[in-house]
């Protein structure tokens, strides 16, 4: 029956002395505020203050609920700000990026000095499977370049990355300023340890191309660069992953046709991604990321020319 618009008239009306300025602090017409206190009137039954009183004067019903007005208003208020400014709570995130460790680590270090009440816990393992584990409620916010349609999951675009073919400096295909997937054929490709329709290399260029080389798998970032150095094989990795390595001459890159590109997402429960402290990690993760990465473009700001993934 009351309404806390009705709270703030009466105060506002007790604060200016009159209809007519209050009427005017709270952006309505005088008739249209004395119509909302005739028609609250009649449903309560009594009056609330006296008309045409100088100065103007509040019946002690109005009194009593002028009262309740300074009390739950302020309450209101102190709740809606502690819905928005958590106190303390944890973020479970989990990536199915193998690479993304190297800057996850120090955006998860950025963050936290922002949201020092905010705990961080990783999950990680090879077999985890990240993206059920979130749709279960097992993890608040997966990072990952693999949309599942129907999922009941929210994708939000961190940044595109360019998949590069990942050489010895002296192997036959350094020469070659682009690489067709007929050029890997009798080649070793090695890879993370994960299913190899999950590889933007293999779904979106050796399948299409009917091409199968040989694969081999290997759980670290690292180990996996050495080996390509070593001859041992060859890799397909995000640009920003080898720039150091190849400015160092231990390795050296190729551009995979006319070009590979892919979509990192940060991938939360569909109707939490609005939630503080998910959408302020996702804002700090992705300028962290925008802003120390090389050769990487902000999703939030797509670039022409580079293809992204359906949604589904």
């Amino acid at each position: 029956m009351i309404e806390l618009k009705h709270l703030r008239t009466l105060q506002a009306l007790r604060g200016t002395g009159s209809l007519a300025a209050a009427a005017a602090q709270l952006h309505q017409t005088q008739s249209a505020l004395s119509h909302q206190f005739s028609e609250l009137e009649q449903r309560l039954g009594f009056r609330l203050f006296v008309r045409k009183s100088q100065p103007l004067r509040f019946t002690p019903q109005g009194e009593i609920l002028l009262q309740l007005a300074d009390q739950v208003l302020p309450q209101i208020q102190q709740a809606l700000q502690a819905c928005n400014e958590p106190h303390q709570t944890t973020l479970r995130l989990a990536i199915e990026c193998h690479s993304c460790i190297q800057w996850l680590t120090p955006a998860l270090e950025h963050f936290h000095s922002q949201w020092p009440q905010v705990n961080m816990d990783f999950k990680s393992g090879v077999t985890f499977d990240p993206q059920p584990a979130l749709q279960q409620g097992e993890l608040d916010l997966v990072m990952t370049s693999d949309i599942l349609p129907r999922s009941g999951l929210h994708y939000s675009p961190m940044f595109d990355f360019e998949v590069r073919l990942v050489l010895a400096p002296d192997h036959a295909l350094a020469n070659k300023e682009t690489v067709s997937p007929e050029d890997l054929a009798s080649e070793i490709l090695m890879i993370y340890p994960v299913q190899r329709q999950r590889l933007d290399i293999w779904r979106h260029f050796l399948q299409p191309a009917g091409v199968s080389p040989t694969l081999k798998s290997v759980d670290n970032t690292l180990l996996l660069i050495q080996m390509v150095a070593a001859r041992m094989g060859i890799a397909a990795l995000p640009h920003w992953v080898v720039e150091s390595f190849e400015r160092q001459g231990l390795v050296v890159t190729k551009t995979l046709g006319e070009g590979l590109w892919s979509r990192l997402y940060a991938a939360v429960r569909d109707g939490e991604q609005r939630q503080p402290v998910l959408e302020a990690f996702i804002r700090s993760a992705r300028q962290h990321a925008c802003s120390h990465l090389p050769f990487v473009r902000d999703a939030a700001r797509p670039c022409a020319g580079v293809p992204t993934k359906p949604q589904g």
